[in-house]
């Protein structure tokens, strides 16, 4: 596969990061929720950009959108990273870990003094990723 690149989103990447996003939660076993926790994905600009986020898409030239991820601004002092997510291609060309890592230097310069995320535990490579980074479980 060709390089691999990263990019901001726009909403015309709506479609490709839903099915990004939809195709590895089922992959691994989860429902995807379009209408509840994956609303944000319908119009990703004020959700993310407006909000004074941002949101990335992994591209290949051959195949277009092949990963996504975001950053979200919580709260004054605390960011959570959101949708990050790679599809099998993807995977294994350290593209995560470059994506983690603008996400928490972004995370720093938006004044973030916290930065969290929610996973689920059938994604132990992500996991293994994050707890590399400093990300620590909490119940």
């Amino acid at each position: 596969m060709s390089e691999l690149t990263i990019r901001d989103a726009t909403n015309a990447d709506a479609a490709a990061v839903r099915h990004v996003v939809f195709a590895v939660l089922t992959e691994f076993g989860l429902e995807p929720d379009p209408g509840g926790i994956d609303e944000d994905l319908s119009d990703i600009e004020a959700n993310y950009k407006r909000s004074g986020g941002t949101f990335r898409v992994v591209e290949s030239p051959e195949l277009g959108v092949v990963g996504c991820g975001g950053l979200y601004p919580a709260s004054l002092d605390e960011a959570e990273v959101r949708k990050m997510y790679l599809l099998p291609v993807a995977r294994g060309h350290g593209i995560g870990t470059k994506m983690l890592s603008e996400f928490i230097e972004l995370a720093r310069q938006i004044g973030a003094t916290r930065l969290t995320l929610e996973t689920a535990s059938v994604l132990r490579q992500a996991i293994g990723l994050y707890q590399k980074h400093g990300f620590v479980r909490v119940s």
